[in-house]
């Protein structure tokens, strides 16, 4: 479910690991994984982490971009870096959010996408 026309080396699975590490490896915090194709076409998956500070936040979404770039995914684009309160990343099928902690609290962005999710029940609770 690309957005754009180019031709990435890496599928969406892959591009999804790669923010995961990315994020990881920078101290990114509560990272979260949100799959999207049974409720929207505009990406595969939406990748939800905080930063402890606006500075953190910035500097995850920009060192997001050069891994990015590197794997040769050139047509990111970065929203929210001017406040770094709530930065978005359009890796095209990965959308990453990244906040910090009372911002993400504040918005629950999580509990929204994840409404229409299917319910998955443990076999303790089936009779």
């Amino acid at each position: 479910m690309t957005n754009y026309t180019g031709d990435y080396a890496l599928g969406p699975e892959e591009i999804k690991q790669l923010v995961i590490q990315a994020l990881d490896s920078d101290k990114a915090e509560d990272i979260e994984v949100i799959p999207l194709p049974a409720q929207t076409s505009i990406a595969d998956y939406m990748v939800v982490a905080s930063g402890r500070s606006t500075r953190q936040v910035v500097a995850l979404a920009e060192k997001l971009k050069i891994r990015l770039n590197l794997e040769g995914i050139q047509d990111v684009k970065i929203e929210g870096t001017e406040q770094g309160d709530w930065v978005i990343v359009d890796a095209g099928d990965i959308i990453i959010h990244l906040f910090r902690p009372e911002v993400r609290e504040y918005y629950g962005i999580e509990k929204m996408w994840r409404l229409n999710q299917p319910i998955e029940f443990q076999d303790s609770f089936i009779q």
